[in-house]
């Protein structure tokens, strides 16, 4: 829940960024070759933008300045990036020791042409390569902004090319990552199971803070979780009872509190007012 929900939260980030950058870059200009209006009134060239539904420039020269058009392909790029990050989480999730989620697999499907038995996160692995052609699309972008005597000719043919594909690209992309989270397998089974292979030792932390809220010297209240934590590391006992058999820790924090610090519960006593905070 709270994985969708940071997702939820970035595209949220990513659609107000696409948003405030199309308004920069949906400019137009008619002001002639130098950017004087000196053959054409700005009256002119105001009421054709109006039309089209852009805003005049301010001041240009032969072209429109190409901040712009780095900025949205960069927007574009930090979108793809995002897709990546989650793509590149849910790929590793599906790794056979984890195996927290998975991608839909059809009937029929192939995962390798040579090993029958394989279930490879292909489309993740599709986004995660597509998103870097969006990303040094953007460098071209970056490229095009310094040119020769305020115009030459040489970012005219990259932009034919990176703006249509990385716009394309990047619609592609985002149509497959929502097509392979609505279809996603969750096995929260194997997330619990994977909390228990720790056997606790994630606990270490709130341990450490409630000794030192009691007033204890935060290196030896360290060290005490520490060996606590190697016990549990090497033994087969849970940290909380290894904890219990310290007596630094114990002296502080007793056992039944010890049981409240290594509970789930402290994890998500703020989840639902972090569900409010993004509207869900």
């Amino acid at each position: 829940g709270l994985k969708l929900a940071l997702m939820f939260d970035e595209f949220g980030r990513a659609e107000e960024r696409l948003t405030q950058t199309l308004e920069r870059v949906a400019v137009g200009k008619l002001s002639g070759a130098v950017g004087t209006h000196a053959h054409l009134d700005p009256r002119i060239e105001r009421h054709v933008c109006e039309k089209l539904g852009l805003q005049a420039a301010k001041l240009s020269t032969q072209i429109i300045q190409r901040d712009r058009h780095a900025e949205f392909s960069t927007t574009l790029a930090l979108i793809a990036s995002s897709i990546d990050r989650w793509a590149t989480e849910l790929r590793h999730l599906q790794r056979t020791e984890v195996l927290e989620v998975e991608e839909f697999f059809s009937a029929g499907q192939k995962g390798s042409s040579a090993m029958p038995h394989k279930r490879n996160p292909i489309t993740a692995e599709r986004l995660s390569g597509l998103a870097r052609v969006v990303r040094g699309n953007a460098i071209v972008a970056l490229e095009n902004v310094a040119l020769w005597h305020e115009r030459d000719i040489s970012h005219s043919s990259a932009e034919r090319i990176i703006l249509p594909d990385s716009c394309t690209l990047l619609d592609y992309m985002l149509v497959k990552l929502r097509d392979l989270i609505e279809k996603l397998h969750v096995y929260p089974e194997n997330m619990e199971r994977n909390l228990g292979l720790t056997k606790g030792l994630y606990f270490s932390q709130s341990i450490l803070l409630a000794l030192t809220r009691a007033g204890a010297n935060r290196q030896t209240a360290y060290e005490a979780v520490q060996r606590a934590a190697m016990k549990t590391w090497q033994g087969d006992k849970p940290f909380a009872e290894n904890a219990k058999t310290e007596p630094e820790i114990t002296a502080l924090v007793p056992p039944d509190e010890i049981d409240k610090l290594c509970s789930l519960e402290v994890h998500f006593q703020h989840v639902d007012e972090t569900f409010r905070s993004l509207g869900l």
